[in-house]
């Protein structure tokens, strides 16, 4: 690929991703952050290629571009910077979208620069064969570049291109790590909404593609778990209902039993005390009759 064609391509990814920021509603905290993130990446990647190779190569073989190239440099040291605080800042603090617009007017202005003035006269100096070296050399070196942005980190050669390439395998290391935590917690989301059959909108997963691609494939990938997951529930609910129903039978039996058992036990209690009571009256009326005769003979 022509390596201004790859550095152009990006300039167009980024610009469409600040249009679509500067569309964003003032209270679109959540579409802001993704949109920031991904700007994050891209700009991360874009500024690595550039400093590693691009940069280096034409100021070696283009005449002039000297001033240009430091300028751009340094540039891009603003550049992470800003996005190395928007990264941590939350989208709801007051400051976040005046750093965003900041950051964007940095980036249109260094756009320009190049398009215009930089990149006509590496064209016309290289020409295309030796800018499709460069391109896909550049690509390569984008598939390992950071993607998170690295301002301590040095930004010429030698240092850069270790640092760099260090630093891509870090970054692409926590975009894994951060997808597999995004997916494991939205399938536990699953799991919770389906044991108590509701359904919850999940946000989507953030961060850079890596992430996302990451946090997207774990995700995907929970349904098995899910699924033997929700069948040992509905078998211990099973289990838990019919253990249950034989609680409350036995407790019911119990009861009857108890019932009956009073009853019987009232009833002997209210006979015994009818018998002695009849007795006590048969008893007093044979003393009175007694009585009565020992009156009368005397």
């Amino acid at each position: 690929m022509d390596a201004i064609t790859l550095l152009k391509d990006d300039h167009h990814t980024v610009e469409a991703l600040f249009k679509r920021f500067e569309k964003a509603g003032d209270r679109a905290y959540t579409q802001k952050r993704e949109l920031v993130d991904r700007i994050i990446e891209e700009l991360s990647k874009h500024a690595a290629v550039e400093e590693q190779l691009f940069y280096p190569v034409t100021r070696a073989t283009v005449p002039g571009t000297d001033d240009v190239v430091l300028e751009s440099i340094e540039e891009h040291h603003i550049v992470k910077w800003e996005l190395a605080e928007l990264e941590k800042l939350d989208p709801h603090d007051e400051r976040f979208d005046a750093k965003v617009t900041v950051l964007i007017e940095n980036v249109r202005h260094h756009v320009k620069e190049e398009e215009t003035e930089y990149f006509p006269k590496v064209r016309d100096e290289l020409g295309r064969r030796a800018l499709a070296e460069l391109g896909d050399a550049m690509a390569e070196a984008k598939a390992g570049a950071p993607t998170h942005p690295h301002p301590r980190a040095p930004q010429t050669p030698p240092g850069n291109l270790v640092a760099g390439n260090a630093a891509g395998v870090v970054d692409r290391v926590n975009d894994t790590v951060s997808g597999i935590a995004q997916g494991s917690i939205a399938a536990v989301g699953d799991l919770v909404d389906r044991v108590r059959g509701s359904k919850r909108p999940h946000s989507a997963p953030k961060g850079t593609t890596t992430a996302r691609r990451t946090a997207t494939k774990v995700w995907a990938g929970s349904d098995k778990v899910i699924d033997d997951t929700i069948e040992a529930v509905r078998e211990a609910k099973s289990t838990g209902k019919q253990t249950a129903a034989r609680a409350d039978k036995t407790v019911r039996k119990t009861a009857r039993a108890a019932k009956t058992g009073t009853k019987r036990t009232v009833g002997s209690a209210r006979k015994g005390a009818k018998q002695t009571v009849t007795t006590g009256k048969q008893a007093a009326t044979s003393t009175a009759r007694t009585a009565t005769r020992t009156a009368k003979a005397s």
